[in-house]
């Protein structure tokens, strides 16, 4: 049986017909019908498993030329800007040369006709290439380095095309800081276009951003010869403060979105508030909001983050990360699903072993076109680099039209009320009210949210998942992903596991010997012994959002998980009946801590009065009574001065 691989836009997919290795052995797909794939092997066995759990399986692989690895992000930043355009102008040509079309097979369209495949052998394109790059002006663009570049591009993908002579150690910013950095840019923006602009006009707009976003003085700015250099080196050379706009800025108009007709073909990013509050890292009540991923074509979701509302835009390689790699495949998933479980609340939608098959079944992949909302999602330069290499297009949202909401948005602000309601039911099941306002941490509503949509949104029928010829029949997304995966006939590949801690955001951090401090929290591991205390910086990937491990890049080149070294705290006795009270300790405190008044008595000597309300309020809180006392087998409140009895059978039930 020859080998016959098809992969589809991107190269991120497997369609019938393909050669895969499962299980330790090699298969044939033969066709996929409602969600599962049917394989045939050598021998001629023959086997049917889910599509979900097929590509997430130990050691499958698609046989053939293995898929493009993205690149780095940590590692991308490092290269200059000419380095990186040159090598993704590199990666337009080479794919020119190899199937015609320097866009990939997403892009669509007819190759050239000196580039076609059908008519001309591999050695006459990559000659007809050297040619047209020498003609360009390229230096040394000859056929053996057409060749060369191509093959390097198939062994180490994008970051072979990369000229490592190159590579700085610095970067054009210096170190400034990423918020005045962040406040120029805008600056350069806002005064695109006006021919009487100078660099101080943009210096003086750029320190009243900062001061208006940040508070008068809270950010420290460079001074004027280094905002000057800053100014000069973040301006477009070609259109320098003072000079005329090339193009127009206003939004093009379009006739709408394409439709989407397969799984992971468009897939939107947006964002909702939440009719909740969380608890803090600081003990207070902070308003949360969830920024999700969801699949146009089925109404899945394929990623979903909480964050509070004053983070601002979540960054789309966190995103990508979470939508990408299934969770069966991240560096010690079952331990901490485990672990939340135990450590949130009693009673659950289902249980743990019925959860853990059913996140495992969660759909997972690379979009083939992303749809970015800037003030959703934050887009860097190294997210563009690994989008590019994986062949992930990003396109703009659309601009909201008066009267009307667009679909994903819509769809989202729907999830978030019926979540809402979800955790505020939850809330007042398991005693709300004892930390004002705010009952669930955030890694506590997080896990909620998922366990919710994996087993409540997912198994929910949807007004926009109903076939024309079947009004009244509206699909789950569940369902929806499993008929699209049979019609389209092809499975969406997701990333490999290690992929995940790379996607995440970098930051260089002390390694000492307890460990790695980050965000107020220590990270240990016995791996991290031998390299302790050598006084440098090491690479750290963490997610902004989940604190309970983060990744370190030891000098083997591998990252490697390293946990939080009090993370089981949560599943200690009585653990969340200190966080709450605690919280309301910490909610209390601005009225607690008043000074005490000053009175004077009848000899007129001045003494001190303390405010006996704020501590009446603490003793209260502190009571319990039982209203089903009745002096006959049954508990009778007592009057403790204040203190409360400890009811073991009542706490028992909230861990």
């Amino acid at each position: 049986m020859s080998k016959h691989v098809v992969t589809a836009p991107g190269g991120r997919c497997v369609e019938v017909g393909a050669q895969v290795t499962f299980e330790g052995r090699t298969w044939q797909v033969t066709g996929l019908v409602d969600g599962r794939v049917h394989l045939v092997a050598g021998d001629g066995a023959t086997g049917c498993v889910l599509a979900a759990h097929l590509v997430s399986a130990p050691g499958f692989s698609v046989t053939g030329p293995a898929a493009t690895e993205p690149p780095a992000p940590a590692l991308w930043e490092t290269v200059p800007l000419a380095a990186q355009e040159r090598a993704l102008a590199w990666l337009r040509h080479i794919r020119e040369v190899e199937i015609g079309l320097p866009g990939g097979p997403a892009g669509g369209g007819a190759p050239r006709p000196e580039y076609d495949p059908q008519r001309f052998t591999l050695a006459e394109r990559e000659e007809t290439k050297a040619r047209e790059l020498a003609a360009l002006g390229w230096a040394r663009a000859s056929r053996t380095t057409v060749q060369r570049m191509r093959l390097v591009y198939q062994r180490q993908g994008l970051w072979g095309l990369v000229d490592k002579r190159h590579l700085r150690t610095f970067s054009p910013t210096g170190r400034t800081d990423e918020r005045v950095v962040a406040a120029v840019l805008e600056a350069l923006r806002r005064r695109r276009g006006r021919s009487k602009t100078t660099t101080l006009q943009v210096i003086e707009l750029a320190e009243q951003i900062v001061a208006d976003t940040y508070g008068p003085a809270r950010v420290k700015m460079p001074g004027r010869s280094s905002l000057y250099r800053l100014v000069k080196a973040l301006a477009d050379p070609a259109e320098p403060p003072g000079s005329a706009a090339r193009t127009a800025t206003g939004p093009a108009r379009s006739g709408g979105p394409p439709p989407a007709l397969r799984p992971a073909e468009r897939v939107h990013i947006a964002g909702a508030r939440l009719g909740l509050r969380a608890v803090g890292e600081d003990g207070g009540g902070v308003p949360v909001a969830v920024t999700a991923a969801l699949d146009a074509a089925s109404g899945c979701v394929l990623a979903a983050v909480l964050h509070p509302q004053q983070d601002g835009p979540v960054q789309l390689s966190v995103l990508l990360a979470e939508m990408a790699v299934p969770r069966p495949q991240r560096p010690g998933w079952p331990a901490l699903l485990e672990q939340a479980h135990a450590g949130g609340p009693a009673r659950r939608l289902v249980s743990l072993p019925a959860r853990i098959e059913a996140t495992a079944a969660r759909p997972a992949a690379v979009p083939e076109t992303l749809i970015v909302d800037q003030s959703t999602a934050a887009v860097t330069s190294p997210v563009l680099a690994v989008c590019e290499s994986l062949g992930i297009s990003l396109e703009p949202a659309p601009l909201r039209t008066a009267g009307a909401k667009r679909g994903a948005v819509r769809t989202l602000e729907v999830l978030a009320g019926l979540f809402t309601r979800h955790a505020t039911t939850a809330e007042e099941a398991y005693g709300a009210g004892e930390t004002a306002g705010a009952y669930w941490s955030m890694p506590q509503l997080q896990d909620l949210l998922d366990e919710w949509i994996t087993v409540r949104w997912h198994q929910r029928p949807q007004e926009q998942l109903r076939h024309p010829l079947l009004p009244r029949a509206g699909l789950t997304p569940k369902e929806m992903w499993e008929v699209l995966l049979g019609a389209a006939g092809m499975v969406p590949l997701p990333l490999a596991g290690q992929h995940y801690g790379e996607l995440l955001p970098a930051r260089r951090c002390a390694l000492t010997d307890s460990g790695i401090r980050l965000g107020g929290r220590r990270y240990d591991d016995a791996c991290l012994d031998e390299h302790r205390g050598r006084g440098q910086r090491w690479e750290v990937h963490h997610h902004p959002h989940d604190p309970r491990q983060v990744f370190i890049r030891l000098p083997d080149g591998q990252l490697h998980a390293i946990g939080w070294a009090q993370g089981e705290h949560t599943l200690r006795p009585f653990d969340e009946m200190v966080r709450r009270r605690t919280g309301g300790v910490l909610a209390r405190r601005g009225t607690d801590a008043q000074p005490d008044s000053e009175t004077t008595d009848s000899s007129g000597e001045t003494g001190r009065t303390t405010d006996v309300t704020a501590v009446a309020g603490i003793a209260g809180a502190m009571m319990m009574h039982d209203a089903d006392g009745d002096g006959a087998g049954g508990r009778v409140a007592r009057d403790t001065g204040g203190f409360g009895v400890y009811d073991p059978r009542a706490e028992a039930e909230l861990w």
